[in-house]
């Protein structure tokens, strides 16, 4: 974690002799496919461990809920995550980004730090967290539709098929499970698709011009005084008990959820590009219903299986593609 992640670079001034012959010009040189290779292999790796971290969202706000309100859930968990990144960003004495930036970092933290956790802790009140999760599986989608929109990206035509064909299979599953009446909690999911996709792209595209902990780190400070306030009128309105399972998914979702997997997550898009490590969402829905099962006791559904294949041979095609 490097102030800025900035370097200065010493430059050489040629003087010339008269009559001498002029010097070439040094060609920057290109890197090297190993490197390169290493760079978007680490990438991915990076970006996998955000999807990992973000698998756990649901169980743990499940978890949260057992002892606290829902506004309490979403306004402590940010108040915590902002703690330990304004930490950070004090003791790397970190400069505020530059004006032109505010902007994009104000769509981060109203997507990411307030609008998806919003949004998907009220519809987990009336949703399973296996059905939140198939969902919330559109978001790859989303966040490649956004991307293309927001950056200019222009993803091959296998790749948006490739993600049409997981979207399709993660509708086809959501449907199954609710039946096919979509009701209030999944209004909310798709909202807080929207809204995610978004901070996504921006939080994506800053983390070009600065690392990923400081756009995560930026967003949550700029949204501290509502959080804050919203923290204080939830406690004071909403019941509170401390319980083992209350406390820990609260810690994760503050650290784990809001801050470390954000901190991969855009470091991992930075170097892979928005659309490519979206698709690698596509995972998520599938990892959240284990952890479902092994967290929550329920009950796996019996298409899971199949959708697991599925869902991961779209990702073995999108990451192979150029876009």
């Amino acid at each position: 974690m490097r102030d800025n992640d900035s370097a200065t670079a010493t430059v050489a001034i040629a003087v010339s002799t008269p009559g001498a012959p002029a010097a070439p010009a040094e060609a920057t040189p290109e890197p090297a496919a190993p490197a390169r290779s290493a760079l978007v292999s680490r990438g991915a790796l990076l970006a996998a461990l955000g999807v990992a971290a973000f698998s756990l969202t649901f169980p743990a706000t499940a978890w949260a809920l057992e002892g606290m309100g829902p506004w309490t859930v979403v306004m402590l968990r940010s108040v915590l995550a902002t703690a330990l990144a304004g930490g950070a960003l004090a003791v790397f004495r970190v400069r505020p980004p530059e004006r032109c930036h505010w902007a994009g970092i104000a769509v981060v933290a109203g997507g990411v730090v307030l609008g998806f956790p919003l949004l998907t802790t009220l519809a987990l009140e009336t949703s399973t967290t296996s059905h939140a999760a198939v969902v919330v599986g559109l978001l790859p989608l989303t966040t490649a539709a956004f991307s293309a929109v927001r950056t200019g990206a222009r993803p091959s035509r296998t790749f948006w098929i490739a993600s049409l064909v997981g979207a399709v299979v993660v509708i086809g599953f959501a449907v199954q499970q609710s039946g096919g009446a979509p009701g209030r909690g999944d209004l909310l999911l798709f909202a807080a698709l929207l809204v995610c996709a978004a901070g996504y792209t921006e939080g994506g595209r800053l983390a070009r011009h600065m690392p990923g902990w400081q756009v995560i780190g930026w967003a949550l400070v700029l949204a501290l005084p509502v959080t804050v306030a919203g923290a204080a009128l939830a406690l004071s309105a909403e019941p509170l008990r401390l319980t083992v399972h209350a406390v820990s998914g609260l810690v994760w979702l503050a650290f784990g959820s809001q801050f470390l997997g954000m901190v991969a997550w855009y470091r991992g898009m930075a170097a892979i590009g928005i659309s490519k490590a979206s698709q690698l969402q596509l995972a998520q829905p599938l990892l959240t219903l284990v952890w479902s099962v092994l967290l929550l006791g329920e009950h796996l559904p019996p298409a899971a299986p199949a959708a697991a294949l599925a869902v991961l041979a779209c990702i073995a095609v999108t990451q192979r593609t150029r876009g």
